[in-house]
């Protein structure tokens, strides 16, 4: 794979079983590039280590006035410096590819995953968890991956230049033999606590990334209520603990470092001191001792890389373990025994009929189901083609059910049925084309309001209808107002997430979005919340106008919305506990008129007095 092939046609499915794992995968799928890597660094490492046999030979032929052997010392020092020159070029080109393909498959596993999860993911992963994966972590993992191969390499250099120097000169090859391993893993000892440092510096550095996400994302709010000192104060105390974090952890890395440096200078000592006394002995010759001495010294090239290593794995493990922790989420889902051949409901179920050429009546033949939407765990049926209203008492009980209606529920249980074909069977855009879902906090992406309405959709709503619909003209006419180098409000560029728009704005643009989508059945979970009384009016005559014939289902407990209604069913504790239509069930259902009136215990049961007192009057006269 190579940089310009980007991106993968598919990234494969990762071992997330724990970071080692995960890393392990990563290289062995990228076997072709690790040994290319390896190769041009065969290359480039045994071509500099050759450089002091060169001097050594040339040293030795000025020594004996040969011209011949200082020719061919000559000869070789040139193919050394070609070595090097093609090994190091093609090296740096093969380990960055190796690095930004590793990064580029990760990234890709991470987006897929993203995708598949959903909502879901930042409920089972907190934000700066996430933000910290997919930035800094993805780059560690890649840079590991990449370092494997030189490592490899200097690794094996190393073992040849030592079998060299032995066959060489066996006397001082054999006290660089003893002494290089010793080098090489001495500060091994040393590495278990500077990786537990490293990753204490990582949770700090996540936990206040975390804290910056959120108190972006809150800035509103904060300035609302005046909370931005506080939140600063906590955001530079957590700063501060990852400073004193990192400063820790920089002074392990410096003491390996020092060591990194400090033993192959003693042994270099240790080297030319015994050789010079060698030489005096007239054991060896003095371009033997050159050789030696200069080998030793190049080997301090390669054996840098072993600290590299060291740091790379110790940073890209922590990296790895919390990407494979977001790569190992599952979707919620229990695809068996979702289907039943009879389903009860809050009423009567349409069951699917089949057709004489076997087809089921609520399948297309483009393999999206059609028909009722019935969630078994709670009993709500959503008849096609009608707009159901769902009162919930509990918000967050309302945001799980309407994702459960998605086909992204947030626990194991029993798949929802759209025609009688569990969603959970259905492939995720299948499921997706089928069903959507816009969430109480829906997120607007940076760009113009074009590129924000412009998304997969039937072709059959507009979007000058669906912005009219979700009564948007007046967040058309700020736009243009506020944009001055654009006269249509549609080339208008939105802020991240839409922060320069109030939140009523952000509801409608979004709620326009997804009635361009046109699905065959939406499901809005409080399309309204942050809109006023009479402009919510007109989006309830507005959504109900526009999706007429199309499933909708929308949580809401405004009274506004609930009117339009065909149908109200009042969830509670997770079960259907009344059906009927909004000013019916507003004066026979004591639940359901709490929570839309937000009645209080007493005014409930003044309520109850009066209506058994009408009671009493209506018995009295029919008598």
């Amino acid at each position: 794979m190579q940089i310009q092939d980007l991106p993968y046609p598919d990234p494969g499915v990762p071992d997330a079983r724990s970071g080692p794992r995960f890393l392990w995968w990563l290289g062995r799928n990228q076997l072709g590039g690790q040994f290319k890597a390896m190769a041009w660094g065969l290359l480039h490492f045994t071509s500099v280590s050759a450089l002091p046999f060169c001097v050594g030979m040339a040293i030795q032929a000025a020594v004996d006035r040969s011209g011949g052997e200082l020719a061919l010392a000559g000869g070789l020092l040139v193919l050394a410096a070609v070595g090097i020159a093609l090994g190091d070029t093609f090296l740096h080109r093969t380990a960055v590819t190796n690095w930004i393909t590793a990064a580029a498959r990760v990234q890709q596993l991470l987006a897929r995953k993203a995708a598949r999860l959903g909502s879901a993911l930042t409920r089972r992963v907190a934000a700066g968890e996430v933000v910290a994966v997919s930035t800094g972590d993805v780059e560690k993992i890649g840079w590991f991956v990449e370092a494997v191969s030189r490592f490899t390499a200097a690794a094996l250099t190393v073992v040849v230049v030592c079998v060299a120097l032995v066959v060489y000169q066996p006397a001082l090859g054999l006290v660089v033999a003893a002494g290089l391993p010793v080098v090489a893993l001495a500060a091994l000892p040393l590495l278990p606590r500077a990786t537990r440092r490293a990753d204490f510096q990582r949770e700090k550095a996540g936990r206040a990334t975390e804290l910056a996400s959120d108190t972006v994302a809150g800035l509103r709010v904060l300035r609302g209520i005046g909370g931005e000192e506080l939140f600063l104060d906590r955001y530079r105390s957590a700063s501060q603990e990852v400073r004193r974090a990192a400063v820790r952890s920089a002074r392990m890395w410096s003491l390996i470092s020092a060591i990194q440096v400090l033993l192959p200078g003693l042994l270099m000592v240790g080297v030319v001191w015994y050789g010079i006394h060698l030489a005096r002995q007239g054991r060896i010759t003095v371009g033997e001792l050159v050789t030696v001495y200069s080998s030793v010294m190049i080997l301090g090239y390669p054996l840098r890389h072993f600290e590299e290593i060291a740091m790379a794995y110790s940073f890209s493990r922590p990296s790895a373990r919390r990407a494979a922790r977001v790569l190992s989420l599952e979707r919620a889902t229990d695809a068996g025994g979702a289907r039943s051949d009879s389903v009860s409901s809050d009423s009567d179920a349409v069951s699917g009929d089949v057709r004489s050429d076997g087809v089921p009546s609520d399948v297309r033949f483009d393999g999206v189901p059609s028909g009722d939407l019935y969630d078994p765990a709670t009993g709500l049926l959503a008849p096609a083609g009608r707009l159901t209203a769902v009162v919930c008492g509990d918000p967050d009980a309302a945001g799980r059910l309407a994702e459960r209606l998605g086909g992204h529920p947030a626990e194991q249980g029993t798949s929802v049925l759209l025609g009688g074909v569990p969603l959970d069977e259905l492939p995720l855009d299948t499921a997706r084309q089928a069903v959507l879902v816009q969430d109480k906090d829906p997120v607007l992406l940076s760009g113009s309001l074009h590129d924000l309405l412009d998304v997969p959709a039937s072709g059959d709503v507009g979007a000058r209808d669906a912005l009219a619909a979700a009564q948007c003209d007046d967040v058309l006419e700020a736009l243009a107002q506020g944009s001055l180098d654009t006269e249509d409000a549609m080339d208008t560029r939105i802020t991240e997430r839409g922060r320069s728009l109030s939140g009523g704005q952000r509801q409608r643009l979004a709620l326009a979005r997804s009635l361009i989508t046109d699905p065959d059945v939406l499901v809005l979970d409080e399309p309204t919340s942050a809109v006023d009384s009479h402009t919510e009016a007109r989006i309830a005559r507005g959504v109900r106008g526009l999706r007429e014939g199309r499933t909708t289902v929308v949580f809401t407990s405004s009274p506004l919305l609930l009117d339009h209604a065909d149908r109200v069913v009042l969830v509670h504790e997770g079960k259907v506990a009344a059906v009927g239509v909004h000013h019916e069930l507003v004066h026979t259902e004591p639940r359901y008129r709490a929570v839309v009136t937000r009645e209080t215990d007493e005014e409930a049961a003044l309520s109850g007095v009066l209506d058994m007192d009408e009671l009493k009057e209506e018995i009295e006269e029919s008598a």
